[in-house]
């Protein structure tokens, strides 16, 4: 199998992030990094987005080196788990603000 079609994730991944670290995505209840403290507060809205936007984005890089450099069924865990690590990043930095 080729290694094209596993840009697709990658690239989604990046241009669903970078709205939320330009700041274009006011707080709402269905994109972005939603949480009760999040949605309370825009300061926190807009940091918690900006930060999660650039974890989103180095997780779809880590997964496009991984993609060009491991068998194809190995992609799953190239894919799911630096986004794991993200989201758990992201939840440890909401609670801190």
């Amino acid at each position: 199998m080729d290694n094209p079609p596993f840009l697709i994730p990658s690239v989604i991944l990046i241009i669903i992030a970078i709205p939320l670290i330009i700041g274009w995505i006011p707080r709402n209840r269905f994109y972005g990094v939603r949480t009760c403290k999040t949605l309370s507060d825009d300061r926190i809205w807009y940091a918690a987005n900006r930060f999660g936007g650039w974890l989103f984005v180095a997780s779809s890089l880590i997964y496009l080196a991984i993609a060009f450099s491991v068998p194809w069924w190995a992609h799953i865990t190239g894919l799911f788990f630096p986004l794991a690590i993200s989201i758990f990043v992201i939840y440890l930095y909401t609670k801190k603000l």
